[in-house]
């Protein structure tokens, strides 16, 4: 078994599902699809929005009443990630392929780093939306990954299904 970690940024669309099978149609073994989406933390992400305006002082114990809310963003948060791979893996299965997926509320390189070598994966495929400024200072997660992995790291830009299928 080849074991394949994607690391997505959002739902596999049936085009880009494609595009991932059709690397691996020459392979002399069965693959096996790991899908990883990585989930955000919302009470991080108020807590560090915070502290980056410098009003921590001012608002940190007012975040005491809002865990329930904060609780109940994180629960949709969540319940959204959970879907989106379930249908990439779903996807990626209507194609005759072994797939299982995952999400993560760690670093999204942190969470790839642990699945690979958990997997035990051999190639990592990062499909994400282009961001430029984020690939010109190679802070990009496709860059992080090919720092701190042993393994071949592609990066492949989200095909956009509205051109796909106007193509």
């Amino acid at each position: 078994m080849y074991d394949v970690v994607l690391l997505v940024e959002q739902e596999l669309s049936e085009p880009d599902a494609k595009r991932v099978v059709e690397l691996h149609d020459d392979m002399p073994e069965p693959v096996n699809y790991h899908v990883l989406v990585p989930c955000h933390n919302a009470e991080a992400g108020v807590e560090a929005s915070i502290s980056a305006l410098g009003t921590a002082d001012l608002y940190g114990p007012g975040l005491a009443g809002q865990r329930e809310d904060l609780a109940e963003a994180q629960k949709a948060i969540d319940s959204e990630a959970k879907g989106c791979t379930g249908r990439s893996v779903e996807r990626l299965r209507d194609l005759g392929q072994h797939a299982e997926g995952g999400i993560s509320h760690d670093r999204p390189i942190d969470a790839l780093i642990a699945t690979v070598k958990h997997v035990q994966g051999q190639e990592v495929i990062i499909l994400t939306r282009q961001h430029v400024v984020a690939e010109f200072f190679h802070l990009d997660w496709t860059n992080s990954a090919r720092r701190h992995l042993g393994v071949p790291v592609l990066h492949l830009l989200e095909q956009d299904p509205q051109k796909t299928a106007a193509s």
